[in-house]
């Protein structure tokens, strides 16, 4: 199956470069999915996922990991999987994260929050810190500064 396969259309948006990604509460009855990107705590989905510690109206309480397992999913959802985002609600961290992967599409920030907001949910990027860390999204990867030994 590939990302425009879902038997079910709801929350699901065209990332900016046409992958489909699906957004929705965590709670939801749901089609299924080939991998989820978990951004609460609670039930986990039948089928594969990742669990990426976002606190409630915050931001990913380890930002490198939410980064690593965005541009999985970024590279799943064009790999043609079947990509879902999901948090509690289904609105402030599922938001900003499907706006992370438009930032991994290529918009800028602004763009994506409106982007998402008119695509997914008008109330999606709750939070200004929100809208903030989304800027680090197309931030190169800084290298280690760990030095190099004989």
């Amino acid at each position: 199956m590939s990302g425009a396969d879902w038997q079910d259309q709801t929350g699901v948006v065209t990332l900016p470069r046409g992958a489909r990604v699906r957004g929705r509460r965590l709670a939801d009855r749901a089609t299924p999915a080939d991998f989820a990107l978990v951004l609460a705590e609670g039930p986990v989905p039948a089928w594969p996922y990742r669990r990426v510690s976002w606190p409630d109206f915050g931001v990913p309480a380890d930002g490198g990991d939410a980064l690593d397992a965005l541009r999985d999913a970024h590279r799943r959802a064009y790999a043609g999987e079947r990509v879902e985002v999901v948090c509690r609600g289904g609105t402030g961290r599922t938001g900003t994260a499907l706006a992370a992967l438009a930032v991994l599409d290529g918009l800028s920030p602004r763009e994506a929050v409106t982007w998402v907001r008119s695509s997914y949910n008008r109330r999606a990027v709750e939070t200004i810190g929100q809208r903030r860390w989304l800027g680090k999204v197309c931030q190169p990867v800084q290298p280690s500064s760990t030095p190099n030994l004989p």
